[in-house]
């Protein structure tokens, strides 16, 4: 089984659709379990995933060979790590296997806790970023015009 990628696809439903009967099952939980965490999170396609976004980005799912991934797990990985420990891969996926039942109330823990570091990230005026919650990257100085491009002097050359 291959990732489902399928650039004609545009709704969660259409994606689903189009994955393997045996990931359907699976796919269609994962969609449930989502949408009763976050009812008013928007559904969507985004980097041929099926896409949740609330107050930014929340959660991604899919399905690739013999599983289907959850991805975007920001704290979910610390706070629930010895329940992912099975499923963790990568930095921020947790890979559910076809063959198994999917672990709903962890998954629904997991989505509970992202809408939470959303809502939070929103109020402190922050991004919704699992690498930096609640704050903004820093940015590159920037020099004013007439100014040299650094710091340390300039060698002058002469040309003969």
């Amino acid at each position: 089984m291959t990732q489902v990628y399928d650039s004609t696809v545009k709704t969660v439903e259409e994606y689903i659709a189009a994955a393997p009967a045996k990931a359907r099952p699976h796919l269609r939980e994962l969609r449930r379990i989502i949408r009763q965490a976050a009812p008013d999170a928007s559904e969507s396609i985004s980097y041929g995933l099926a896409y949740y976004s609330l107050d930014g980005r929340l959660i991604y799912f899919g399905v690739m060979r013999d599983w289907a991934g959850l991805y975007m797990l920001g704290g979910a990985k610390k706070k629930y790590a010895k329940e992912l420990a099975p499923y963790l891969s990568g930095v921020s996926t947790a890979r559910f296997p076809l063959d198994k039942p999917l672990p709903a109330t962890l998954v629904r823990k997991i989505v509970k806790l992202r809408v939470e570091e959303n809502r939070a990230s929103r109020v402190e005026g922050g991004r919704s970023s699992p690498r930096t919650p609640g704050r903004a990257r820093p940015t590159r100085a920037r020099r004013s015009p007439g100014s040299p491009a650094s710091s340390r002097p300039r060698s002058r050359r002469t040309r003969g």
